[in-house]
C-alpha cells in the first residue's frame, strides 16, 4: 500500500494499491504511520501515487456497506485530512494523476501541490454522486481554491485537467510526467532547508481558523 523511503530529510511516501488508491482504512492506517515516522526521521514529506493515479476517492467498496460504515470510514479520512493539514513539516504532493474527492481532499491539505501533465481529472465530483460535502471539505475548499471556481469546483462538481486544476487552486505547478519526482523532491528538499520551528509555527498560524474548524466538527480535542 505505501512504501517510505528517504532522501537526505526528505521522507517519499509513494502510495499503490495496485488500484484507485482508495482512500479506506488500510490507506488511513499507511500513511498516519508514515507520517509518524516522518516526525521524527525527516525535516519534508513527499506523497504521491503511481504513474497515473494519484488517488481516486473514498473506497467505494466500504461506503457501500450502509450509511453507518459510511460516516465512519469518512470521519476516519477527515481525521487523516485534518493531520495532513496540520501537519508541522512541510508536505509536498506529486499529483501523479488522477485525484478525485478525497484523493483532491489531499491535494487541498497538502503544502505545494505539483502535478503531471495528462489526461487527468482532478477535483470534488460529490454533487454528480447525489453527496453534500462535509464541513472538513468545505472548509477545505474555501482555504485553498480560487475564488472564482468556488461555485464550478464545489457546487457544480467540476472536474479539471491538471492546467485546469492549477488555475482552480488544485495544483501549483504542472510538470511533464518524467520531471514529476524529481521537480517534488527539489521543492521539498528547498522547504526542509527551512528553520523547522519558524515553518510549523507560521503555517499553523495561517491555518488555525480552518483547522479549529474542522477539528471541531469532528470533536478532536
Amino acid at each position: 500500500m505505501l512504501e517510505y523511503s528517504k532522501d537526505n530529510d526528505v521522507a517519499l511516501f509513494t502510495i499503490d494499491d495496485g488500484k484507485a488508491n482508495a482512500v479506506g482504512y488500510a490507506f488511513i492506517e499507511a500513511v498516519n504511520a508514515a507520517l509518524d515516522r516522518a516526525t521524527s526521521d525527516a525535516k519534508a514529506v513527499v506523497m504521491t501515487g503511481r504513474a497515473g493515479v494519484f488517488s481516486g476517492g473514498f473506497d467505494l467498496k466500504e461506503i457501500s456497506k450502509g450509511p453507518d460504515a459510511a460516516v465512519e470510514l469518512v470521519t476516519a479520512g477527515a481525521r487523516l485530512l485534518l493531520r495532513v493539514l496540520s501537519h508541522p513539516q512541510p508536505v509536498v504532493a506529486a499529483c501523479s494523476g488522477h485525484a478525485i474527492a478525497a484523493g483532491a481532499f489531499l491535494l487541498l491539505g497538502a503544502d505545494t501541490r505539483i502535478g503531471a501533465e495528462g489526461n487527468f481529472r482532478i477535483g470534488l465530483n460529490e454533487t454528480a454522486i447525489g453527496m453534500a460535502l462535509p464541513v472538513f471539505g468545505l472548509t477545505l475548499a474555501r482555504e485553498r481554491l480560487s475564488k472564482r471556481h468556488l461555485t464550478s469546483a464545489v457546487v457544480q462538481a467540476k472536474l479539471y485537467d491538471p492546467e485546469g486544476a492549477k488555475d482552480a487552486g488544485f495544483l501549483d505547478e504542472v510538470v511533464a510526467p518524467g520531471a514529476l519526482l524529481d521537480t517534488t523532491m527539489a521543492a521539498a528538499k528547498t522547504l526542509a532547508s527551512l528553520p523547522s520551528e519558524a515553518y510549523a509555527a507560521n503555517k499553523l498560524a495561517t491555518r488555525q481558523a480552518a483547522i479549529d474548524t474542522i477539528a471541531a466538527s469532528l470533536n478532536v480535542p
